[in-house]
């Protein structure tokens, strides 16, 4: 058995994660040992958003209590670590530059090797956990399509094996995170927009007001023309007035048309791609309206014991995700560079 210690820092979350993982022919074995999370959402919300400055001092501060704790119960000494992994990218570069600088001190203070992993990647490997100890096979689960969903990405993800990406589809504008956020900004609800537009819309009538779908007949999606019909409804266009509306119905409007449109999409890139099994992943797959229609309506392609989505704590970020797609990987480096362009 090998021990990885992960760093995720690439936006508002510094995250650890311990995990034990053993080799076979057929399979990797995984064990989780810790997953800490320190959460800066208190610091940006009056911001409305992650204001990066703040997200990399923030960074800085929790960086070794959060280390601390991940290998506190874990381990006697750090040297037990077998290798480092660390998100290089993509994301805000102060906040990775505090992930990798800290995985390059690490490495050359007590000469380990270090795992590059892709912030994507994280999300895509933390739909395999399943508890605290699981298998993921080599073999026979490709190919793989994978939906992955957060404030700043809207990617469909072709797999034919471990760690080969295909990036078949995403988002030409706004990620739908991204647009959760603005809506409950438009709507004054505040950040961030995803939980506060579930919750409101647990009230409200779904098919009250009709936004459109955009980009209906591609792969690719586009969110940026449903912001605007939100706008639009709640502000006269033209003399900017504010108009009276439902919140709890045009909130329930507007989750339900995202996930149409995440849901047509994945069912067309089905049919096109034909794939063994499907991944949900990301922050937004944290939202249950969109886990429960996800697994109910693509059951009907893919069987639901093949649909695998994450634990809602392993769909935001996390370091669990990226201690997984490390062990997957293996491919070792002296020293890791931050990319926050990095492409998958």
């Amino acid at each position: 058995m090998k021990k990885i210690l992960a760093i995720e820092s690439s936006c508002d979350e510094t995250a650890a994660s311990l995990i034990e993982t053993e080799e076979h022919s057929e399979s990797f074995e995984i064990k989780i040992l810790s997953n800490i999370i320190a959460s800066q959402i208190d610091i940006h919300k009056k911001w409305g958003g992650v204001f990066p400055e703040l997200a990399s001092r923030a960074h800085l501060e929790t960086m070794i209590p959060v280390l601390t704790e991940s290998l506190s119960d874990n381990l006697e000494n750090i040297q037990e670590v077998d290798s480092l992994t660390v998100t290089k990218g993509p994301g805000l570069i102060g906040s990775l530059l505090m992930g990798t600088e800290a995985v390059n001190l690490l490495a050359s203070l007590y000469q380990k090797p270090i795992i590059e992993v892709n912030h994507l990647e994280g999300h895509i490997y933390a739909a395999f956990a399943r508890g605290q100890e699981f298998t993921i096979t080599k073999q026979d689960i490709f190919p793989i399509l994978a939906l992955v969903v957060s404030g700043g990405h809207t990617s469909l993800i072709f797999m034919k094996d471990h760690l080969q990406y295909e990036v078949v589809a995403q988002t030409i504008d706004d990620a739908a995170g991204e647009a959760f956020d603005k809506v409950s900004k438009i709507m004054n609800l505040g950040y961030p927009g995803g939980p506060i537009i579930e919750k409101l819309a647990q009230s409200g009538n779904e098919n009250a007001y009709q936004l459109p779908i955009g980009l209906k007949n591609e792969l690719n999606f586009s969110f940026s023309g449903l912001k605007t019909a939100v706008l639009y409804l709640t502000k006269d266009p033209k003399t900017q007035e504010a108009l009276e509306f439902n919140p709890g119905d045009l909130a329930a409007s507007f989750q339900k048309t995202v996930v149409d449109t995440l849901i047509l999409k994945t069912k067309k890139a089905i049919e096109e791609f034909a794939p063994k099994t499907l991944i949900l992943s990301g922050g937004v797959s944290a939202n249950s309206y969109l886990r429960k229609r996800f697994s109910r309506e693509l059951s009907k392609f893919i069987p639901e014991e093949s649909i695998l989505i994450p634990p809602k704590n392993l769909s935001t970020d996390n370091a669990v995700g990226i201690a997984i797609a490390g062990a997957i990987k293996e491919k070792f480096s002296s020293y890791v560079e931050a990319d926050p362009n990095l492409k998958l």
